[in-house]
């Protein structure tokens, strides 16, 4: 049985558009050259780019801040362009975090460091409600 990628079509559009844009700018700049020309290039393919779109973030009821993400792509997946050495367990936190916060249920990291591309697909998990197993079967 073969896992299904979550909106495996998108995202791999999305990792084909950051590898044009790593190829023409080249590694090493600073993340927003990366995220700007990102958008540039999703656009011109006619996709739906939302840049900081802010999101509440309530505690009890009660608004204590906004997250925004950096990009979000035809209202599906988070894409967040990063210039690190390596994705950590807070890169991966944040993600989760902006997933939980805009219900959306794929985020990816691309990191544009080095000549090869290097990314990270975070996917929300779904709290499920489950009987116990049964220990007597």
């Amino acid at each position: 049985m073969t896992k299904k990628i979550i909106h495996e079509e998108l995202s791999g559009m999305i990792i084909g558009v950051a590898m044009e844009v790593l190829n023409e700018l080249k590694p090493g700049l600073d993340e927003k050259l990366y995220e700007r020309a990102m958008v540039i290039e999703l656009r011109r393919r006619g996709h739906i780019v939302e840049v900081q779109r802010s999101f509440p973030v309530f505690y009890h009821a009660e608004l204590i801040g906004h997250l925004a993400p950096d990009l979000i792509v035809d209202e599906t997946i988070v894409v967040d362009p990063k210039v690190v050495s390596a994705f950590n367990e807070a890169h991966i936190a944040q993600m989760v975090g902006y997933l939980t916060i805009s219900g959306l249920e794929l985020a990816l990291l691309l990191n544009f460091k080095s000549a090869r591309l290097d990314c990270k697909r975070v996917v929300r998990q779904h709290k499920t409600q489950s009987a116990p197993p049964d220990l007597h079967a």
